[in-house]
């Protein structure tokens, strides 16, 4: 365990991660801009409460302006930031790295690519992640999965099974179950299908998961948003597998079946939580739904696939990041009326 690892961007996931990866004796070192979050952990390491368990770990932190000084370099780097500031985080990061660091981006959406860009392909592993978390107090987080409920999966971009993301799974394996894949991309498109009939529409109205689940109607948009977002994946020649630790037998079946299944499944992962741009809305933030639903809908634009569901919740979701309408339950009117269900 002599390498070192670097978080970067320590929210509710970065930090549930570090938090593990530090209980379980590796050389991490979290890295945020939340000013008040890294004292915190300064101060007082993170504390991390399950539904019916806690720990309380010391921890290394820094802020993003401490890092030049730290004269540091890192092995492997967990990039758990919001896909809105991958880029930007990328080119911060990349000095800090040595020729053969690793970079996993344990992020939603499909920023793999872009991140690419910046350090170079043969540095980065992808990874989907299901971990779902809380942060709203500096140094608190509230895990709402447990490491037995917690589940990914990383791959090699070429899809090559190699030494080293055997060992991003290894290392992963502390979190959560880690799975390795040859698809990585087909499995992170599947994520992002899962996220489009949940993360979505349920971003829109401030309710826990299961609350928004049992509107009536949602069902119909949930799969509504996922059958656009498997066709434009599937047109970009993306591979739909079996994701959240379901095994092939379980994923068996229509397009509309394994629809149903991993949306079923997400719901029995993190029914209790709220998905994460509620968080990102509640602190003033733009959420990352541009790059979920606001994705499927650029893709299908240019492939000529329509995505009505998916471009009225990436425009509601707009509309809440500027301000113009305010995240509540009465969204849902919205945007039935927007896809022709309803009137508001």
């Amino acid at each position: 365990m002599t390498k070192k690892i670097a978080v970067l961007g320590t929210g509710a996931i970065g930090s549930s991660i570090g938090a593990d990866l530090t209980h379980a004796g590796y050389d991490v070192t979290l890295i945020d801009q939340w000013p008040a979050h890294v004292k915190a952990m300064k101060s007082n390491g993170l504390h991390v409460q399950f539904k019916d368990s806690q720990f309380q770990v010391p921890v290394k932190a820094l802020n993003l302006c401490d890092l030049s000084a730290a004269r540091q370099t890192f092995d492997i780097v967990f990039l758990a930031a919001k896909s809105n500031d991958t880029r930007w985080l990328a080119e911060f990061i990349r000095p800090y790295l040595k020729k053969d660091s690793i970079v996993v981006g344990t992020q939603n959406g499909m920023n793999d690519d872009a991140i690419a860009a910046i350090i170079g392909r043969e540095r980065v592993i992808g990874c989907v992640v299901e971990l779902q978390a809380e942060l709203f107090t500096p140094g608190q987080i509230q895990r709402n999965t447990t490491r037995k409920g917690s589940w990914f999966t990383v791959g090699e971009l070429d899809g090559a099974y190699t030494p080293r993301v055997k060992e991003i799974a290894a290392i992963m394996g502390k979190v959560g179950r880690c799975d390795v894949t040859n698809n990585i991309y087909g499995a992170k498109w599947t994520k992002l299908i899962a996220n489009t009939m949940t993360m979505g529409p349920f971003s829109l109205l401030g309710l826990r998961n299961f609350e928004a689940a049992a509107l009536p109607g949602m069902f119909d948009i949930s799969v509504k948003l996922g059958k656009e977002s498997m066709a434009v994946g599937t047109a970009l020649g993306y591979r739909v597998e079996p994701i959240f630790g379901l095994r092939a037998d379980e994923f068996a079946g229509s397009s509309d079946e394994n629809l149903v299944t991993t949306m079923k499944t997400l719901l029995s992962h993190v029914g209790g939580g709220r998905t994460a741009p509620i968080h990102d809305h509640l602190k003033g933030r733009a959420s990352e739904i541009e790059y979920i639903s606001g994705l499927v809908a650029r893709k299908g634009a240019e492939l000529g696939i329509a995505t009505p569901a998916n471009a009225a919740v990436a425009a509601l979701d707009h509309q809440i990041n500027t301000g113009e309408l305010p995240m509540e339950a009465a969204n849902y009117a919205l945007l039935q009326k927007n896809l022709g269900l309803g009137t508001a």
